[in-house]
Formats: structure tokens, C-alpha cells, sequence
């Protein structure tokens, strides 16, 4: 990684993590220049980044303040729940478990879900406001075998944390899928969708360390309101 890259991500953090709240002003080039031990040139590229992503904007004979961003970053190489993702970026949210119910897996579930015929699970709908916007709808699928007993109240928090500490299961891997969708009537009734016409969809098979599928996500995102990120460096040859 650069170091310019590396500045960049470490100024991201902080501003995500509020170490540099809205409206405050990013230390000048020449004090960034002497923590982080790097040339203006550096650093100028760092912020120049910071700029593009929209958390910073430069303001003439002031500096560099930050400003309100209105896309949240969301890792998809990362296995990383909504909760956690919320957490870490001081999220304004709140979330609406809309039904909570049980089916047997057909053979068109089975197809879209991965779990065998026959078997039992959770459906859990979620609706994700943030900044009082409707932005991302969640279905998630559980087995029923692994997962004998859910709640409201444990769906309005965070699943894995009831899963990995109540249930003490060793969550590892999950295999993703990302389309751009065309937006159908349940996304037209619980997201703020205006005139879009699509939204992003994030499915996701996930494993536990025995190899065992025990989860399958759909999350479907308002298009403007997350980013999504991956990391990528190049094998030596």
C-alpha cells in the first residue's frame, strides 16, 4: 500500500470514528506532514482522496473540514453485520423487524438459498432507516436446525452477536453475490425509493468453521446511500 493510501484510510478511520467530528477542520498539510512523517506532496494525494469520497472539502485560506457524508462505506469482502457497520460509523439508525415467521424450504428456496428440500427455516424482514431513510431492506433465511429459537427483540439488535455469544457458534466465510436490481412491490412499500428504479442486492451464503451453511442474507440497498468497497492487491508473480 502507498502511503498516501495509507494516510488516506487512517484519516477515513478517524473521521468514521468521530476523532474528527462534522465541520471540524483536518490538522494543516504541514502538522499532517509531521505525524505522519511524509512530503506535502503525500499528504496533498491523501486528502485529495478524501475529497473524492465526499468526507472532506477544501475551503479556501481555512483548510480541509469535514463534512456530512451521506454514502456509508460497506465492506463487502468483509463479513461485517449491519450492527457492526452501524456501530463503527456512528450511524443515525434504527431498525424495524416487519414479520418473523417459519417455512419449509421448496425446491425454488432451495435454489435460492442453498439449504436442502425439506428443511425448516427462520425468514427474519428487516427494514434499516437511516437518517430517517427507509435505505436498506434485509431477509435473512437461518436454519432452524442450528438456530432453535429467535425473537423480536433479538432481530432488533444484532443476530450475530445472539449467535456467536448465546449460541457460541463459530461463524467463518460467507459466499456473496452483488446485482444491481430492479426494484419490486415489497421494496416499493418499506424503502424510501423515490423514482429509482433499481437498488442494489447483497446475497450472501454463510458457513460456520464445520463448513456448514447455517445462513442465507438478501440485503437490498438504496443505490445512492452505501458504498461499496473492496480491497484488492496483486499476487507476486
Amino acid at each position: 500500500m502507498k502511503k498516501y493510501d495509507y494516510i488516506f484510510k487512517d484519516l477515513e478511520s478517524k473521521i468514521s470514528k468521530g476523532v474528527y467530528a462534522i465541520d471540524d477542520f483536518l490538522p494543516t498539510e504541514f502538522q499532517l506532514s509531521k505525524e505522519y512523517n511524509a512530503s506535502r506532496d503525500t499528504i496533498r494525494k491523501a486528502l485529495t482522496l478524501l475529497v473524492k469520497d465526499g468526507l472532506v472539502k477544501k475551503q479556501q485560506g481555512r483548510g480541509t473540514q469535514v463534512i456530512k457524508h451521506h454514502q456509508i462505506l460497506f465492506p463487502i469482502s468483509e463479513l461485517t453485520s449491519y450492527h457492526e457497520l452501524v456501530t463503527y460509523f456512528n450511524m443515525d439508525s434504527k431498525t424495524n423487524v416487519i414479520a418473523i415467521d417459519k417455512l419449509i424450504v421448496d425446491a425454488d428456496m432451495s435454489k435460492l438459498t442453498g439449504f436442502p428440500l425439506h428443511s425448516i427455516l427462520w425468514r427474519i424482514t428487516r427494514q434499516r432507516v437511516v437518517d430517517g431513510i427507509a435505505s436498506v431492506l434485509d431477509i435473512d433465511y437461518l436454519s432452524k436446525d442450528i438456530v432453535p429459537t429467535i425473537s423480536r427483540e433479538i432481530a432488533e439488535k444484532s443476530l450475530y452477536h445472539y449467535l456467536e455469544k448465546d449460541l457460541n457458534l463459530a461463524i467463518d466465510f460467507a459466499l456473496k453475490e452483488v446485482t444491481i436490481d430492479q426494484v419490486n412491490d415489497k421494496d416499493k412499500i418499506l424503502l424510501d425509493l423515490g423514482s429509482d428504479r433499481h437498488l442494489v442486492s447483497v446475497k450472501s451464503k454463510v458457513y460456520l468453521s464445520s463448513n456448514e451453511q447455517f445462513q442465507f442474507t438478501e440485503s437490498r440497498h438504496k443505490l445512492e446511500k452505501f458504498k461499496f468497497v473492496d480491497f484488492a492487491r496483486r499476487k507476486p508473480k
